[in-house]
């Protein structure tokens, strides 16, 4: 039995907060996460792939979708969709989720 995929990661302290959570015990290292995710929230590791970056998650959903153990969880959409419509009500070019979503 795996005692790890009990283990939870949250964001950083100070971190934007949104739903993403990653259970590195269940990680298989395939590598999915890091070839999907747009804005490199997950990093390499040795046994298995770093939450590196969690406050730049937009919550696109496309790591959770794309990996196959079950290790990453997020209600897709929350965060994007405010920030891109804060964005364009602002007129601002650069799309930024995080922080300023919640405002």
């Amino acid at each position: 039995m795996d005692i790890g995929m009990l283990e939870m990661q949250p964001p950083e302290k100070g971190a934007a907060i949104n739903t993403l959570v990653f259970r590195p015990g269940r990680c298989t290292n395939c590598g999915m996460c890091l070839k999907v995710c747009p804005h490199r929230v997950f990093a390499p590791g040795e046994r298995r792939v770093k939450m590196a970056r969690a406050d730049l998650c937009m919550e696109c959903g496309a790591c959770q979708m794309n990996c196959p153990s079950g290790a990453i969880a997020v209600d897709s959409g929350v965060g994007c969709a405010a920030a891109i419509i804060k964005a364009a009500l602002r007129g601002k070019d650069e799309v930024v989720c995080g922080e300023e979503c919640c405002r």
